[in-house]
């Protein structure tokens, strides 16, 4: 089952749900100044044989930085514990409008698991379309997973730094704008307010049709990555908050054909969150 495809559709999901090969995943988060919660949501119903994600659990628990990617042992521990083997062809979806299932996707291919797909329209769409849903938790089964993690997808704050000295990399911000310009407040209040110096700005909601919470076409999102100032000749590292929606940005970016990019995985709560790095409003 090697090759999937980065989307998945709810038809080709459903008539797949019986299929001992995929594994689904429920990868729901919310800010921080939002009152919900992702296994609130998953509790009240989820997507027939869905596992929980917990963005927050799945983690480096020796930062105090939210939800940083935990090693490679760590990691493998946490997919045993849901049942995904790295046979299985894992399908993430959300319920908050593709926000947070790209995360998850990254997070796989991060540790060399490329079959992986995002289910376009997440949990909306298939609520939409009158599925069934359960708050039956299924029994994870005994399985194997080997991590290997991939450097070269993830950058850290040293690593961000260089970069705006050299311009090898182009930073784009997937925050709102109100936010990347420091107009708005930041939903953690230890946070500075502003940007990365240099960095473009391309809101992640902005990929994804607000109706349907479908991705836009490749055609249309391949324009708004030139209209925010996208080099096509110079690699990518995309940021936002906490690192989750940037991970939107990756994924649309990689449905236009572009691999050559890379999560700042501290993002601004890091790089605001200090008191040395430099900010832009």
């Amino acid at each position: 089952m090697d090759d999937q495809p980065t989307l998945v559709e709810t038809d080709w999901l459903q008539d797949n749900l019986k299929n001992d090969g995929i594994s689904i995943v429920d990868a729901t988060w919310y800010l921080p100044n939002v009152d919900a919660t992702g296994i609130r949501d998953y509790e009240n119903g989820h997507i027939p044989g869905a596992v929980f994600w917990d963005l927050d659990r799945i983690a480096d628990a020796g930062t105090a930085l939210p939800h940083m990617l935990p090693n490679a042992i760590v990691f493998e521990g946490h997919m045993r514990d849901l049942g995904i083997a790295n046979s299985n062809h894992v399908v993430v979806y959300d319920n908050v409008r593709m926000m947070t299932a790209p995360r998850v996707w990254w997070m796989l291919r991060a540790f060399g698991h490329e079959n992986v797909s995002v289910l376009n329209g997440g949990l909306l769409k298939w609520k939409a379309e009158k599925r069934t849903t359960t708050s039956k938790v299924p029994e994870p089964k005994s399985v194997e997973f080997k991590a290997v993690l991939n450097p070269e997808m993830v950058r850290s704050l040293g690593r961000v730094l260089g970069t705006l000295e050299s311009m090898e990399e182009q930073v784009l911000d997937a925050r709102s704008a109100g936010r990347f310009w420091g107009k708005d407040a930041e939903p953690r209040p230890d946070c500075r307010s502003g940007h990365i110096p240099g960095s473009l700005n391309l809101p992640f909601n902005e990929l994804i049709d607000p109706t349907t919470g479908l991705f836009h076409p490749v055609e249309q999102l391949r324009r708004r990555f030139q209209q925010a100032g996208i080099d096509a000749d110079r690699p990518v590292i995309t940021t936002c908050g906490s690192g989750v929606t940037a991970c939107v940005l990756s994924l649309a970016l990689s449905l236009i054909g572009r691999e050559d990019v890379s999560i700042y995985d501290g993002s601004w709560t890091e790089w605001g969150g200090r008191m040395d790095t430099p900010v832009e409003t």
